[in-house]
C-alpha cells in the first residue's frame, strides 16, 4: 500500500512484511513491549496499571525522544493481528485498567482489525503524538474511548527545530478538536477515565513561548469539564543534545508554566513534579509480553 496514515503523506510503499514510508514500518503491526504500565497519569492507571502496548516507528523524529530505540530504530517484533488481539486479552486478565496503545498511528488498519467490532471491558486509549490526520482519526470513531494525544508545539519554530515538522499544530489543532468531537466531555468514573480526551504537554527547557500557545489553544478551544490537560515537566537531555536541550525544565519555568495555566482557568487535569524527569520511567524494551 501507499501510506499516507499520517500528515507526513509520504505515499511510501509498505506491505504487511517490507517496511517503508517515513516510519519505516511494514504494514503488520510491530511491538516492542506489552506491560502493566504504572508511569501513565493516574486517572488510566489503576490499581494495576494501565494495559500499555508499545508500538514501533513513529511519525514525528523527535530529537529529545526517550523511546529512540522504538521510535527512531524500529526495535520491535513484527506479529499478525491476531497475537495483537491476544495481547490486548492478556493485558486485560492481569487486570489492566485500559488497553494504552503508544504511538499507534502507523499501524491503524492492523489496530481495528485486532480491534474487532465487539465492546472490550475497559476502554481503549489512543496514545499518540499528536501529528495526526483528521481523516485518519474518523475511521476509530466508536472504536476509542480516551484519547491521549500530546500537543507538542503551538510554533512552527521549535516544531521544526526539534521534530522536523513545522507544520504540526496546523494538523494537531484540528486532530484533537476532532478527537472531542468523537468523545464529547471526559467521563470519569471512582477516579478513572473512561471516556474523553487527555491533553498532554511536554515542557521543553527554553520554549516558554510555545507552552503559553499551547495552554492558550487549550483555554481557548474548550470549557472547563469538556478535556482534561497534563502539564509534564519530565523533559530528560539525551546524547548529543545540543543548546537548551541539554538541561532540565528549571524550577523557574516550571513555576510559570504553573501559574500561566491557572491564569488560564485550565484547573482540571495533572501538573507533573519536576523530579519526574528521570530516565529510569522510560522501560526496558525488551519484547516483554510480546
Amino acid at each position: 500500500m501507499r501510506c499516507c496514515l499520517c500528515p507526513r503523506e509520504c505515499g511510501g510503499e509498505r506491505t504487511e512484511d517490507r517496511p517503508g514510508g517515513f516510519c519505516r514500518q511494514p504494514m503488520a503491526p510491530v511491538v516492542a513491549k506489552a506491560m502493566l504500565h504504572q508511569w501513565e497519569e493516574p486517572c488510566l492507571v489503576g490499581d494495576h496499571g494501565a494495559g500499555t502496548v508499545f508500538f514501533s516507528g513513529c511519525s514525528l523524529r523527535c530529537c529529545f525522544c526517550q523511546n529512540k530505540t522504538i521510535s527512531h530504530q524500529g526495535f520491535g517484533k513484527t506479529i499478525t493481528t491476531q497475537r495483537l488481539r491476544e495481547i490486548f486479552r492478556e493485558l486485560i486478565d492481569q487486570g489492566a485498567a485500559c488497553l494504552d496503545l503508544v504511538t499507534p498511528t502507523q499501524f491503524v488498519p492492523g489496530i481495528l482489525e485486532a480491534l474487532g467490532n465487539e465492546p472490550w471491558p475497559v476502554p481503549v486509549v489512543w496514545n499518540c503524538g499528536g501529528y495526526e490526520k483528521v481523516e485518519t482519526l474518523r475511521l476509530l470513531e466508536g472504536k476509542v474511548q480516551v484519547y491521549l494525544p500530546d500537543l507538542k508545539y503551538a510554533l512552527p519554530g521549535p516544531a521544526e527545530q526539534y521534530s522536523g515538522a513545522a507544520d504540526y499544530f496546523r494538523w494537531a489543532g484540528p486532530a484533537i478538536l476532532e478527537m472531542f468531537r468523537q468523545t464529547g466531555p471526559y467521563v470519569m468514573e471512582r477516579g478513572q477515565l473512561k471516556r474523553g480526551v487527555l491533553i498532554r504537554h511536554l515542557m521543553l527547557p527554553g520554549e516558554m513561548e510555545n507552552t503559553r500557545r499551547c495552554i492558550d489553544f487549550v483555554a481557548e478551544q474548550f470549557r472547563p469539564g469538556d478535556v482534561l490537560f497534563s502539564l509534564m515537566s519530565q523533559y530528560t537531555p539525551q546524547p548529543g543534545a545540543e543548546g537548551n536541550l541539554r538541561r532540565h525544565v528549571t524550577a523557574a519555568e516550571y513555576r510559570a508554566a504553573v501559574a500561566y495555566m491557572e491564569n488560564c482557568g485550565i484547573t482540571q487535569g495533572y501538573i507533573q513534579e519536576r523530579t519526574s524527569a528521570k530516565e529510569e520511567y522510560t522501560p526496558e524494551f525488551d519484547l516483554g509480553g510480546v
